[in-house]
This record gives C-alpha cells, structure tokens and sequence, in this order.
C-alpha cells in the first residue's frame, strides 16, 4: 500500500507541473506584441495548393473564393490535385479556373502522398514560386488570405498556419464541439505560444510553407496526422513556425457522430505514429539547441497519448486504494472529480473566455457549450479505444454543403 501512496504522488506531481506549465503559457494568449518588423517588403509569387478526392460538391466555391483574392492576380496560381478522383472533380475544377492534375495511385491516398506527388514534379521544374499554401477542397479563404500571409513572408516566416474557423459552426452539437475546440485552441495553444517566441503548429490546412523549405526533398511526410508530424520535423531542426491570426480560411466540419469518430480516431492513431517516430528525435533536439521552443514541443508529444496514460494509471491506482480501503468514498469521489471537472467542464468555461476574447457571439452557441462535455468525452474514449485497436485506414469525410464565402460571415442561430 505505502508504494501505491508513493506512485500515486509521484504521478500527481507529473500532472500537476505539467498542467500548470501549460496553462501558464496559455496565460500569454493575453499578452500583445508590436508587429514584427519587415525584413523585405515585395509581393511574393505563391502556389494555392488543393489536394482533392472526389470533391465536386464543394472543389469550385474554394477555387472561387481565392480567385476573389485582394492580390495581384497575375503573383499565384492555383493548382487542384484531382487524387484517385472518381467523380467529376477535376473537370469542376477546371470549369472554376484552376490548374488541374490527376494522380492515379490508390494504394496511397493519403494528403501527404499528394503533396509529394506534386511538389517533387515542381521542384523538379525549378517552378518560379517563393511559397505556397495548402487547403482542403472543402475550405474557403477569405478575401485578404493572400495578402496577410505575404506580410508574414515579408518579416521572415518560413512555415505559417493560418486561422483556421468553421463554415458550419452551428449545424449541430458535433460540429459545434469542432469550432470551440479549434478557436480555444488558436487562442490558447497557438497564438499564446507564437507571442512568446514558442512555435505553434500546422493545423491541417490553412498554412503556407516557404518553397525552399522543402526542397530538394519534396513534402516527405510518413504519418496519418501529415501536419503534426511537419511541424515537429521543423521544430526538431531549430526552426519555428509562424501564426496569422487575420489570414482565415473556414472549414466544414462533419456532421455525422460516425465520421467524427473515424476522423478524430484517424488523428489520434496519427499522433501516436509521431510519438513512436519522433519523440527520440525531439528530446536530443532539446540536448542540442537548448531552448524552451525545442523543450515545448517535446512536451507536446509527451502531453498526448502518454499524459492520458499516466492519467489512467492514476485513477486505477484510486480505485486500488480504495479497494485497499486506504481511502475513503469521499476521497475516491473528490480524485475522480479532480479528473472529470478538468477534462469535461472546464473547457466551457475556457470557450467562453476565448469567444469573449475573440468577439464571437455566444448566443447562437449556447446548445453547443452545453454539449461541449459530450464531444470533450467522445474524445477521451477515443484515446483509450485507439490504445488497444488503432485503425490506419484512411477514409474520406464527405463534403457536401455548398456554403459559400458570403455566407459565413455571420453565426448563424441553428444548432
């Protein structure tokens, strides 16, 4: 009994330094920072990159909206891949204006696979381009994306996420869960990182990369999570990435609890691949360049599958004692609270904070932060199914709703 006492602490302090060190580095969200200085000042020639399956529903409303740019028309070209397409997405991308190729492979279907495919036959042609970014077919971009990431270009980012919000925020308690979770963790996670000199990470779309940087190599990527794990291979190398709040692009997040599922099971099978692949290299990163970044996206990593295991263990280690009878019902209660109050509640509270912070209305909202514990708890026993059977199955998430850029400018009072 007195070693399960002593694991019990010992895990308790774990998860307490680290749960403080986070939320002391989400307190620098609050902080405000001047501009950083311009170390070039031109307009930058970029690639608007599109990997596409089976996206017709929705491929011409993003290819129409980047059209729409407050940019010089004749400094980006925009590029659909049309990947393993068996519907009519290439030909809709053409009639919409874009640059259009077919790859055909389907035994690699992955974004990270596109991205390879295409940016090699680039960098091969020695393509007259500074940067590009990368968006999903079903994103639109709003109408200054272009221009707030060329003034990131400018003062010396190389790697940028952009502010990635919702199309579709308030279609029902799933999607809802989606638009909190993304907007706390651009406040909290990103923003506060990036205004302390942190790095914060690519979020799957919405980004521009530096063409040089992945030259001559191409977009070598191994893992589901193909963002995550170029982030961490960046930070590795010393480098960190950027962050822009104002240049936004609106996704469409399912609507289906079955997608959702597999979705979010798809990422979190992607981080533990970059736990296995990447956490050796990110702790001798810590060794070599000795600096908060490299030691905060080492914390990353670890604050993933491997906090939630440790969490696990401790409430088994609870129940133990209390078998034991070392402890009381109240205090089994108490300790259980310590990790449901945490994990489902307050992160209502941290929403509102962050849509008061960001001047998003609440009102239309209010069903979706009532459920927020719901899709907050979908995800915990998504974490512990994917300990135990890890599907890495890529499937598609089906994008049918044609919403456009007017139209999501406003929180509309659905839900």
């Amino acid at each position: 009994m007195e070693y399960l006492y002593i694991l019990k602490q010992a895990l308790m302090y774990v998860l307490v330094a680290f749960w403080c060190y986070q939320i002391g580095i989400s307190l620098c969200a609050l902080v405000k920072l001047k501009d950083k200085p311009y170390l070039t000042n031109k307009k930058h020639k970029f690639m608007a990159i599109i990997p596409a399956h089976n996206e017709e529903m929705v491929v011409a409303n993003l290819i129409e909206s980047l059209k729409n740019q407050n940019y010089d028309k004749d400094l980006y070209d925009i590029y659909v891949i049309a990947d393993n397409c068996t519907d009519a997405t290439a030909q809709k991308a053409k009639d919409a204006g874009a640059i259009v190729y077919e790859r055909f492979d389907p035994a690699h279907k992955t974004k990270g696979y596109a991205l390879q495919w295409f940016l090699k036959q680039k960098i091969a042609e020695n393509a007259d381009y500074d940067a590009f970014f990368v968006f999903d077919a079903d994103n639109i971009v709003d109408k200054n994306f272009i221009v707030n990431m060329n003034k990131k270009l400018c003062q010396g980012e190389e790697v940028v996420q952009g502010y990635r919000d919702i199309k579709n925020p308030t279609d029902n308690w799933i999607t809802a869960g989606y638009a909190l979770f993304y907007w706390t963790m651009h406040r909290l996670y990103h923003l506060a990182r990036y205004n302390i000199g942190l790095s914060p990470l690519l979020n799957g779309t919405g980004f521009m990369v530096k063409f040089d940087i992945v030259k001559p190599n191409g977009w070598e990527t191994e893992t589901l999570t193909e963002d995550i794990e170029f982030s961490l291979k960046t930070i590795i190398q010393g480098k960190k990435l950027g962050w822009a709040t104002d240049a936004i692009v609106y996704d469409e997040q399912p609507t289906s609890f079955k997608q959702s599922w597999s979705q979010r099971s798809r990422w979190t099978v992607g981080h533990m691949q970059c736990i296995k692949r990447y956490t050796g290299e990110l702790f001798n990163a810590v060794k070599e360049h000795k600096t908060l970044m490299n030691f905060d996206g080492f914390l990353y990593i670890i604050g993933t599958t491997p906090m939630f295991i440790l969490t696990l263990i401790l409430l088994v280690v609870n129940f133990a004692m209390y078998a034991q009878q070392a402890m009381t019902t109240y205090e089994l209660f108490i300790n259980v609270l310590n990790y449901l109050i945490p994990t489902l509640l307050l992160p209502i509270l941290t929403a509102v904070l962050v849509m008061i912070l960001d001047k998003k209305p609440i009102k239309p909202m209010i069903k979706g932060l009532l459920c927020y514990p719901a899709f907050m708890g979908t995800w915990v026993l998504i974490n512990f199914k994917c300990l135990f059977k890890r599907e890495t199955k890529w499937e598609k998430i089906n994008h049918v709703r044609d919403i456009k850029i007017a139209e999501v400018k406003e929180v509309p009072e659905k839900i």
